[in-house]
């Protein structure tokens, strides 16, 4: 279908829960306006450059690479890279697969929050007339569902939401329809004795014979946002049930720690690989837990998440850095920073831990400062770079944890941080056919390959860093691969009123309560219900570090404090105090 060609066209459960939950539903209704300080000029200019950046990695994919799945930006060809996923050996690689328009996919919710409609409505009916899913391939369940079910999810809500925009009678649920039968697809991959789904599943026609057994905590932790927005918004049960059995299987699993390992079984339920932390393998899976308990409203999500909170903040943390540790003894066994771990700073500002979430995002500044991007691993007990992982493929964790640290404390630093990722991508990685991942962060030799997420997660979190008038009318969370879904109160079990704490403001419309207050307080909410009522239950904010070794030089280095918003200071000793300027 080469001949149809893109034109950008115009147009631009206990009460603490509870509160818990109407504390981050504010996240997308932060205060608007930016910090004088940096100046709104400024900010402009850097928000064009994001938007022209989108534009040359999107359009040199439309006209060099759609409709395969990713752009090969050095030689201006394609690959097929759907079924490649995660297959790090290229086994059982399809003979006639020609791709799914991966990156067009993971484009739709981007083109929307750049208020281009028009390429938007594009995409949608290209998709709609196109896009099938009975193909000979096998795919990792994981990468399928967080990069396709989840892009078409949010792009089929954006297009439902948003029909005014689009052609009358246009929209008629098509890509909710593609969504749905890729879901029916997945289903097989969950036939096992313990409910943990194959890794692998081949999307014509299922489990291949003599399947691998071995998963990852992410690969099968990670499903609940798709697939339970997939049940919600078709009535059909069958995916969200799915992905909450794995879930429940999976935790029980843990070990008396409440820790994780990164790989099992999903025959046996047995582990593999009892090493763990915050980093590839299991990443998501602290992130899905905490998101489902926004999205859903779930007590049971909660629960989950709050209890492995703590458990990484007591054996995982040293001073602003997380290693990782053995799960049955709690006994640190890698010491390094991966990029991967980038995103925890974010999800530690949607629990409201505002203060760590700052230490630990200024150590990923100060590495990717050194060497102008984030290497994809990095060992800290060496410092040095590990031998083979000297990668960067266009990662935006980084990103996306500035985006959230700016929300909650409107610090014009984290500004400055996002200009210099800018200026890093632009330098380092721009080339003529796209943006090109970086082989090696010694060098900075490139490789011939724009993932797919450098559109639909880097360049939407730096856009969002300097206008977010996308989330102006509606509270979105943004899934792992950064497509958003809205929270709506429908998907949610219902918040009683006794536990709506009196220090919120309410504006009245409708039956709905509008939060017109923020994260103005930048205190973790948990925190403040356990105080009011006299609750001993432990906080999963500011938890004590075993190890508090982080060492400052200067004031700047030790951030916002989380419970006044002032500056932190730096002791004579070198450490980051709480006593605070007047």
């Amino acid at each position: 279908m080469r001949s149809f060609r893109f034109g950008r066209g115009g147009g631009g459960g206990g009460g603490f829960k509870e509160w818990v939950l109407l504390f981050l539903l504010l996240l997308s209704a932060f205060s608007r306006s930016g910090a004088s300080s940096f100046g709104h000029a400024r900010k402009m200019l850097l928000r064009e450059k994001v938007r022209e950046m989108f534009y040359h990695a999107y359009d040199k994919y439309m006209a060099h690479a759609f409709p395969h799945d990713e752009l090969k930006p050095l030689t201006n060809t394609y690959t097929d890279s759907l079924s490649e996923l995660g297959n790090l050996n290229l086994e059982h690689l399809p003979q006639y697969y020609n791709g799914s328009a991966l990156t067009l996919i993971e484009s739709l919710s981007s083109l929307v929050v750049l208020g281009n409609y028009t390429e938007f409505e594009r995409g949608v009916l290209w998709l709609s007339h196109n896009l099938t899913f009975d193909v000979d391939a096998r795919i990792n369940l994981f990468e399928c569902n967080i990069r396709v079910l989840g892009g078409l999810v949010s792009a089929h809500i954006v297009a439902a939401d948003n029909k005014s925009r689009l052609a009358d009678g246009l929209y008629k649920n098509q890509l909710l329809n593609l969504a749905e039968d890729l879901g029916r697809r997945f289903l097989p991959a969950f036939e096992t004795p313990t409910g943990l789904p194959y890794a692998w599943i081949n999307l014509k026609y299922g489990v291949m014979e003599n399947e691998t057994t071995e998963t990852s905590t992410s690969g099968c932790g990670s499903l609940i946002l798709e697939m339970g927005a997939l049940s919600r918004l078709t009535g059909d049960s069958r995916y969200e049930a799915a992905a909450v059995r794995a879930l429940r299987k999976l935790w029980s699993m843990r070990s008396s720690l409440n820790l994780l390992g990164t790989t099992l079984d999903v025959v046996t339920g047995e582990w593999i690989e009892y090493s763990s932390g915050i980093g590839a393998g299991v990443d998501s899976f602290y992130e899905y837990l905490m998101k489902a308990y926004i999205l859903f409203g779930s007590d049971e999500f909660w629960d989950m998440f709050h209890s492995a909170y703590i458990a990484v903040q007591k054996y995982f943390r040293h001073g602003p850095w997380y290693h990782d540790a053995d799960m049955r003894n709690g006994k640190a066994t890698y010491w390094q920073l991966t990029s991967l771990q980038a995103f925890w700073p974010g999800l530690q500002t949607l629990v409201g831990d505002v203060a760590a979430a700052n230490l630990s995002h200024r150590e990923f500044f100060n590495v990717w400062e050194k060497f102008g991007v984030l290497p994809e691993r990095y060992l800290l007990d060496h410092d040095m770079l590990h031998p083979t992982e000297k990668y960067y493929p266009l990662r935006p964790e980084l990103a996306e944890s500035t985006f959230y640290l700016y929300q909650a404390t409107k610090d014009p630093w984290y500004l400055e941080v996002g200009e210099a990722i800018i200026g890093s991508l632009n330098h380092y990685t721009r080339v003529d056919g796209g943006f090109a991942s970086i082989k090696d962060v010694s060098t900075m030799q490139l490789e011939d390959h724009q993932h797919s997420f450098f559109l639909s997660e880097t360049c939407k979190y730096l856009y969002l860093l300097y206008d977010n008038s996308f989330l102006a009318d509606k509270n979105y969370i943004f899934t792992t691969e950064g497509h958003p879904l809205p929270v709506r109160s429908w998907w949610q079990e219902r918040l009683p009123e006794s536990h709506i704490l009196s220090n919120w403001t309410f504006g009245k419309g409708g039956n709905q309560a509008t939060h017109v207050s923020a994260l103005s307080s930048q205190i973790c909410p948990e925190t403040i219900f356990r105080e009011s009522v006299g609750s001993q239950h432990e906080s999963a904010c500011h938890v004590p570090d075993v190890h508090p070794s982080h060492r400052c030089r200067s004031h700047n280095e030790c951030g916002i404090d989380s419970t006044t918003c002032r500056q932190r200071t730096c002791s004579m000793a070198g450490y980051c105090g709480l006593w605070l300027f007047v």
